[in-house]
């Protein structure tokens, strides 16, 4: 299982530079400046870990520790600025990194919360935090009402793959590294087969009697 676990670190690195992109684009479009578009990167990037890591009680978080993930961040940043043309035509491409990204998270948030001792809940909650955390700060900073309490199976997605790793850590079945690939594979299938046939969670009318505030 060392090169499952080399390749689970290799698309960790892929899902930080594919979330920094996501995050760059999105400052972009809002006109910030150089500085803006690297904070939001990073902030898309490592946003969800560093809370984890924070929750848990691994100081200083990974995400600031480790200068692999801020040299990530900063590279998808110039990236986008420098190709944002193209960037904005890789629609799809983008979409499958970003959800093997958002499953990846998940996965590795409850593992390491396990690995701390927290229980079940903790690690659940945690790996769909560290998936989704760092998008729900990008949408607030940009002053958007954040993806992940919208239509989109999105943070569902992620929960699925907390709840494998926790309950497969709970029966012990079978061995860790099997239950994580397993996790992976159903939460990133359930994502993609989203995106492909546009399933959403019940959306409710806006009652238009409310005055907006």
């Amino acid at each position: 299982m060392e090169k499952l676990q080399t390749l689970y670190n290799i698309l960790d690195l892929a899902g930080t530079f594919v979330f920094a992109i996501s995050g760059a684009a999105a400052a972009k479009q809002r006109g910030l400046d150089l500085f803006g578009i690297c904070a939001i990167a990073f902030t898309v990037a490592c946003g969800g870990g560093i809370i984890r890591d924070v929750c848990i009680g691994a100081i200083p978080p990974s995400g600031l520790a480790n200068w692999l993930y801020l040299t990530t961040a900063l590279v998808a940043a110039v990236t986008t600025i420098s190709l944002y043309p193209f960037i904005q035509k890789l629609k799809h491409p983008v979409l499958l990194f970003d959800a093997l990204g958002l499953c990846l998270f998940a996965i590795t948030g409850a593992q390491k919360s396990l690995a701390y001792g927290h229980n079940a809940e903790v690690a659940v909650l945690l790996g769909v935090t560290t998936a989704v955390g760092g998008g729900v700060l990008r949408d607030i900073l940009l002053n958007r009402v954040p993806v992940i309490l919208q239509k989109e199976i999105y943070a569902s997605a992620a929960l699925i793959g907390s709840l494998i790793v926790v309950a497969g850590n709970y029966f012990q079945v079978i061995s860790n590294d099997w239950v994580s690939l397993i996790a992976l594979l159903l939460s990133f299938g359930i994502r993609l087969l989203a995106l492909h046939y546009q399933w959403n969670l019940p959306v409710f009318e806006k009652d238009k009697t409310e005055k907006e505030l």
